[in-house]
């Protein structure tokens, strides 16, 4: 018997819409991308800024969707498809009517997660810590704006005892919506930093507008804050002021309900030691990223507010493995008997996730011979304070001892005018120009670090250092050592 996401008549209903055509007895998810559309789906033809699905319903219908959620307007315009219809006002409105009938029907715990740093890496470790004490449903990706949110909470499924969602916002009054559908049990920020600075004054403003999450709270909720933070006073005023009782804190502070007690680096990852209603939980990490530990003590933290188990989700954290691009770790065989090691933090940046990879590489042992490198790409939405915030990278790096920087980019500049003299440098202005001049210099025991914002494309140089002609194909960290002939 098929598991249907959603019975037909119960979607037709939660959409507000009519049906055209022959339609079937459910759907089995959701989508709003003919390349990853799966047979059996709802297509939903969503109107972008660059794109509209309207485009692209015969695509649809090739790739196997059941139904076709489609505007009024085009209506008239779709001609003779064979297609079976749902007709509505709006179809991103339709979507959002759907996510407030999915939470409605649910009876998960919610915890919704927000932060200028970390927010995606925290609410993927939630997924699969959660995982240990019940079926889990979580945003895909980053899927947390305006079309995300609601995509993610309308695949919400009605077994799940737990779901998870990454909010985000560019600008003020973007979180308050996405909440408010939502309606976590457990309101998390990570951690309040200059990112975005363009599109806000002060760092009290990108406050301000993360503090929007505490605002759907469901009653008898919990607001989760970050110790260690500065903010953590006013965001928890924030959050008393949005009628939430509870509020519970989580880092190194001393007085942090859910309290990191013990960080230490190892040659494969890290292993961090934390206090939690009283237990004392050891967590294994692929990763050597502290920032990583904290966060993963909010999660144990959310574990125990949801009554999950603590050995279990503790033992699930140390098999989870942090996703591409946000720390992971390579290790990649170099001619002449020896290693080199690549931390790719290339997905995104900011200057306080600049700075937490830049620690991690001052903190990775290097082999024989080898050098602390550092590939940096321009931090975008910084505004008026660029210049400033590349240029104070200089001393991150000179602390991490790092023996060579190469730059990319127009706001890179700055930090390449800081290090003159300071630390070997080079800046280029485009892709191709650094890796032509990287991948001669990178030597046996180097200790490569990757970061920038996501559209500089560092990701590209991170692949062409792993599969460097110079070198065989990378082995994640852990795995045996590759063998020569």
């Amino acid at each position: 018997m098929t598991e249907w996401l959603w019975e037909i008549d119960a979607l037709i209903e939660a959409l507000g819409g009519r049906a055209h055509g022959a339609m079937p007895a459910g759907i089995t998810g959701l989508s709003i991308d003919t390349r990853s559309l799966r047979p059996g789906e709802a297509f939903f033809a969503i109107k972008g800024d660059r794109v509209d699905g309207h485009s692209y319903l015969t695509a649809a219908g090739a790739a196997g969707a059941s139904v076709l959620v489609v505007s009024e307007r085009k209506l008239p315009a779709l001609g003779k498809m064979q297609s079976p219809f749902i007709v509505v006002d709006d179809v991103l409105a339709a979507l959002g009517r759907l996510a407030m009938a999915a939470r409605a029907r649910s009876k998960a715990q919610i915890v919704a997660v927000t932060g200028s740093v970390g927010k995606t890496t925290t609410k993927e470790a939630l997924r699969h810590a959660l995982e240990a004490s019940g079926p889990v449903h979580a945003s895909a990706a980053s899927f947390n704006n305006h079309w995300g949110v609601p995509l993610s909470l309308a695949r919400l499924p009605a077994e799940a005892r737990f779901g998870v969602f990454e909010i985000g916002m560019n600008h003020p009054d973007e979180i308050r919506p996405l909440v408010k559908l939502v309606r976590p049990h457990v309101a998390m920020v990570t951690l309040i930093a200059p990112a975005h600075l363009g599109h806000f004054a002060s760092l009290d403003e990108i406050a301000a507008a993360k503090g929007e999450i505490f605002e759907g709270v469901v009653e008898g909720g919990t607001a989760l804050v970050n110790a260690d933070d500065p903010f953590a006073p006013a965001l928890a005023g924030m959050a008393k002021a949005a009628g939430v009782s509870r509020i519970k804190t989580f880092g190194e502070h001393p007085e942090a309900d859910y309290r990191l007690v013990e960080f230490q680096p190892l040659a494969e990852g890290a292993h961090m030691r934390a206090a939690v209603e009283g237990t004392m939980l050891d967590v294994g990490l692929s990763s050597p990223g502290r920032h990583i530990a904290q966060n993963l003590t909010a999660v144990l933290g959310c574990a125990a507010l949801f009554g999950a188990s603590l050995p279990a989700t503790a033992a699930a954290l140390s098999g989870w493995r942090v996703g591409k691009g946000r720390g992971e770790k390579h290790r990649i065989a170099w001619p002449g008997g020896g290693e080199v090691e690549l931390l790719d933090e290339s997905y995104n940046a900011n200057p306080t996730s600049m700075r937490a990879a830049i620690a991690v590489l001052g903190a990775t042992p290097t082999g024989e011979g080898g050098r602390r490198i550092a590939i940096l790409g321009d931090m975008l939405e910084l505004g008026d304070q660029t210049r400033e915030l590349h240029a104070g990278l200089a001393e991150p790096l000179e602390g991490a001892r790092a023996d060579k920087v190469f730059m990319l980019g127009e706001a890179m500049k700055a930090l390449d005018d800081a290090l003159d003299g300071r630390i070997a440098c080079e800046w280029h202005e485009s892709a191709g120009e650094l890796e032509a001049s990287l991948l001669g210099q990178i030597r046996s025991g180097d200790v490569v670090m990757v970061k920038a914002s996501n559209s500089m494309g560092l990701s590209k140089i991170v692949d062409r250092i792993i599969a460097a002609p110079s070198g065989p194909a990378a082995r994640p960290a852990g795995a045996a050592p590759a063998r020569g002939r």
